[in-house]
């Protein structure tokens, strides 16, 4: 038996794989997990059969497409799945660069979990939720006293919808002012997030992308030519994806609003700046967290989120309502603002995902303000430790700012090795999970060659931060010694190597089990 090297960076990793099909087709006509009993004859004679009362026009012509299984294989099926998932509770997560996965207590998890939250209705009666409606509003509050803003809503279900939401909020503001025809453009920066122009532009304005100077920093001699009369707002993330921060951003904010634009701020991921800086002080008049990224509340894989959008005061009625205030006596759901003609309306039903603001609720109780300043503090000690030793491998760069920090993650080029070995950054992705590792490369377009963007967080130890380190190495070593196991990778994971080219076509992919089905036995 071969001893197991414990003082190994490198651990010896195998994920469960399964050939598992998909619940559908393990379908069996018939089988059954559970056998629902039939309503008691004095329950029918008091209510009646449940379908004779429903209208016509709302009854199913025929029964919904549901999988026919029986418990135990659905437990199988799920618990193999779930052997085939990497997470933050399962591997070393600093690879999901811009995405702040950190670890997230499982005492919130519990609290969300109570049959006081999980019982809850949105539609019953104020006086009945006064705990929620509460942790509403004191989030509300924090997300306030955290960014500078006046007011927050949750409704929005992510950073996107909160982008959107934003220039929804532009929109209104404008058409108030009579100006929206003529402010048909936002600004943004080509190393923001891609929903900054993505959201805007779904709404119809034109985008004009700033790129960056020779140090990285959005080039203001550019932004100041872009700005104009047609203005009708500037969004943007600071720091951008590549982790550098722009110093003169309050510059940039003062000149949009000298032409009467507004300037809304993505925080998606604030967690280096907490305690150091807020959207307030910078000059912008909206902000959103995503409560699912800085504020500890699972990703969940893509979801449940929330995107936490605030406002200053000024654009308070715009905002969608309900809020959440309280009279001194009760919480309560407060329409005042959704009666204005120029509210943009509701963006999501009801009142957002309340078990993610309760669990946001409990990180920031249980750290306190001395607390989110040490998660700041101790993200970018993370970062920077990363990036040093990252840098210190030969065939690695980041471009900009050299001999400066960044914030909370970093963007890295492989341009080199690409060049000299024929790897690419997506090779890389592919052999990291081998390792039992997450690595992302980014968005696309690549602005930058063969990208490479991590972001460890305050959760990862120096010992987490040099184990994702060397098998950095690792692989890099093999690179250059033997390239064909990384262009061969994964070998010991659950996934194995895409036709990316699938990707793109149509007809090679369904996104339900009902196109799925449509594709494969169509119907003349």
């Amino acid at each position: 038996m071969k001893r197991i090297n414990r003082s190994a960076k490198i651990r010896n990793f195998h994920q469960a794989k399964w050939d598992e099909p998909i619940i559908f087709e393990l379908s069996k006509k018939g089988e059954r997990g559970i056998l629902v009993p039939q309503a008691e004859e004095s329950i029918v004679k008091a209510v009646g059969d449940g379908i004779s009362n429903i209208p016509n026009q709302m009854r199913r012509k025929e029964s919904p497409n549901l999988p026919e299984i029986s418990q135990a294989r659905v437990l199988r099926h799920y618990m193999r799945l779930s052997q085939e998932t990497l997470g933050a509770d399962v591997n070393i997560e600093i690879g999901q660069g811009t995405c702040t996965v950190k670890y997230s207590p499982k005492v919130n998890e519990m609290l969300a979990r109570l049959p006081e939250m999980t019982e809850l209705h949105p539609l019953q009666d104020e006086g009945t939720v006064q705990g929620i409606l509460e942790i509403m509003y004191q989030t509300d509050r924090f997300m306030c006293e955290i960014s500078g803003m006046n007011r927050f809503s949750f409704q929005s279900g992510g950073g996107s919808q909160a982008v959107m939401t934003m220039a929804s909020i532009v929109r209104a503001y404008h058409d108030e002012r009579e100006e929206a025809q003529q402010r048909d453009e936002v600004i943004t920066t080509i190393y923001s997030h891609p929903s900054d122009a993505a959201a805007p532009a779904v709404m119809g304005y034109k985008i004009i992308y700033i790129h960056p100077d020779e140090n990285g920093f959005p080039d203001f001699e550019a932004f100041k030519a872009a700005v104009s009369k047609r203005t009708a707002a500037f969004i943007v993330a600071n720091p951008e994806d590549t982790g550098v921060y722009n110093p003169r951003v309050k510059e940039f904010t003062d000149l949009v609003h000298s032409v009467g634009g507004l300037c809304g701020y993505d925080q998606a991921n604030a967690n280096g700046l907490f305690g150091v800086t807020r959207a307030k002080e910078a000059g912008f008049d909206m902000c959103f967290f995503n409560l699912h990224k800085s504020f500890s509340t699972p990703h969940g894989c893509g979801g449940p989120a929330v995107g936490a959008v605030g406002v200053v005061t000024e654009l308070e009625k715009y905002l969608p309502g309900p809020l959440v205030d309280y009279d001194n006596e009760k919480y309560f759901m407060n329409y005042e603002n959704s009666n204005t003609p120029y509210n943009i309306g509701k963006v999501r039903i009801f009142n957002g995902v309340a078990p993610v603001v309760l669990k946001a609720y409990a990180w920031i109780m249980s750290m306190g303000a001395e607390g989110l300043y040490e998660v700041a503090k101790i993200a970018v000690l993370n970062n920077n430790y990363l990036f040093k030793k990252l840098m210190e491998i030969e065939c690695i760069d980041a471009p900009y700012i050299r001999g400066k920090q960044r914030i909370e993650q970093a963007r890295y080029t492989l341009e080199k090795l690409t060049e000299d070995t024929g790897i690419t950054s997506g090779d890389v992705q592919r052999r990291m999970m081998d390792f039992g590792m997450h690595y992302w490369t980014s968005h696309h377009p690549y602005y930058i060659p063969e990208p490479m963007t991590l972001e460890p967080t305050e959760t990862p130890s120096k010992e987490d931060l040099d184990e994702y380190v060397a098998a950095i190495k690792q692989i890099v070593k093999e690179a250059y010694e033997s390239p064909e196991i990384i262009k061969t990778a994964p070998h010991r994971s659950v996934c194995h190597k895409l036709d990316e080219t699938s990707l793109d076509e149509p007809s090679e992919w369904a996104i339900s089990w009902r196109s799925y089905l449509k594709k494969t036995d169509p119907i003349d």
